[in-house]
């Protein structure tokens, strides 16, 4: 095994044969043979940097001697692999966003061979990403980049210093406000588009996906989604997650909207219910929040009148309770005075 040497920057480095390719020698005007080296780097000066070091060049030799090509290819060329080869089992929104992300923010990394991808671009890469990305969108990037690295350089580990995740800024309506939108609303298929995400709650993607077959008395079977694909076209899909499949027993008089619609219940996609909701927002008066916000209030009002977290999941489609964690329960803000009162005057 190839024995890796400390280099004057602190950085060791490890050289692995490759091949021999013919060379025009100046001196003699002759051809020569040439002995060509993969070098690997680790920019961690200590014991654990050479380890990592020989490790990656380990791996290189070992997938040489299998006749494996994959240390070959460019970065770009990987990522486009990664993604040709599970387009069936990924979503299309996903492939859209990965193909995206392929050809607006990994161009600096597409042109390098994947075996020569560091920890120190990929830090570089992410760094520059933080000054006009936001810490959500970096991270989704380097989800990406490790990703690939790891289906093709599965001996390389990721130490990326990433910019620290931020609470988002938003206003969770309450009971008041949304009393308020209603009683402005004049359009059916908005009236039923917000009705079942406050009361559903129902993503965007769900409600334009529903269809009268999915429901069956007061029960709505959520299994389809309406999402764009790669090419900009509106497609229907399955859920978000495994727990988006689910049956959400509907109010009442969320129900007597549905009766009598034939095929899908609204006839709208979701970008014609983000843009309509905008402009309801504003004829009603009201702070500006977003027509996803409807679920944060259907799940923080949940919460607030006791149902267990783990109704709230089913109902909503969340695989785990760490979106309410770290999202919906800061809903819960404009309630914590009272609910402060209410144990102070119990002890």
């Amino acid at each position: 095994m190839a024995k890796a040497k400390k280099l004057p920057s602190g950085s060791w480095r490890c050289l692995v044969y490759s091949h021999t390719e013919k060379v025009l020698d100046p001196k003699t005007g002759q051809m020569k043979d040439k002995r060509v080296y993969e070098s690997f780097t680790d920019d961690d000066p200590g014991p654990r940097g050479k380890r990592r070091c020989e490790a990656a060049a380990a791996a290189w030799a070992a997938s040489t001697d299998r006749g494996e090509k994959r240390m070959d290819i460019t970065f770009g060329e990987a990522v486009d692999k990664y993604i040709s080869d599970r387009d069936a089992v990924l979503s299309a929104s996903t492939v859209r966003e990965y193909k995206r992300m392929r050809r607006v923010d990994l161009k600096d990394l597409e042109d390098i061979k994947i075996g020569k991808v560091d920890a120190a671009r990929i830090q570089q890469l992410v760094n520059q990403k933080a000054q006009r990305c936001s810490p959500k969108t970096v991270r989704n990037i380097h989800g990406l980049i490790s990703a690939v690295l790891k289906a093709y350089r599965p001996e390389m580990v990721l130490r990326t210093a990433l910019p620290q995740k931020v609470r988002p800024a938003l206003h969770i309506p309450g009971d008041e406000e949304i009393k308020v939108l209603l009683s402005r609303i004049d359009d059916e298929d908005m009236m039923i588009s917000v009705l079942l995400s406050a009361f559903g709650p129902l993503r965007r993607s769900e409600i334009c996906g529903l269809e009268d077959g999915d429901i069956k008395g007061n029960v709505a079977h959520i299994h389809r989604a309406v999402v764009l694909n790669e090419d900009n076209e509106w497609v229907d899909k399955t859920t978000k997650s495994f727990a988006g499949d689910r049956y959400v027993p509907l109010p009442d008089f969320v129900c007597d909207r549905l009766r009598g619609r034939k095929g899908r219940i609204v006839q709208l996609k979701p970008n014609q219910i983000s843009d309509r909701f905008i402009d309801l927002v504003k004829v009603a008066g009201l702070e500006h929040f977003r027509f996803h916000d409807l679920r944060h209030y259907c799940a923080s009002i949940q919460h607030a009148i006791g149902i267990p977290d783990v109704y709230i999941m089913q109902r909503g489609g969340w695989g785990s309770d760490a979106v309410l964690k770290q999202v919906y329960r800061h809903a819960l803000e404009d309630r914590s005075g009272p609910m402060s009162a209410k144990a102070n005057n119990y002890f």
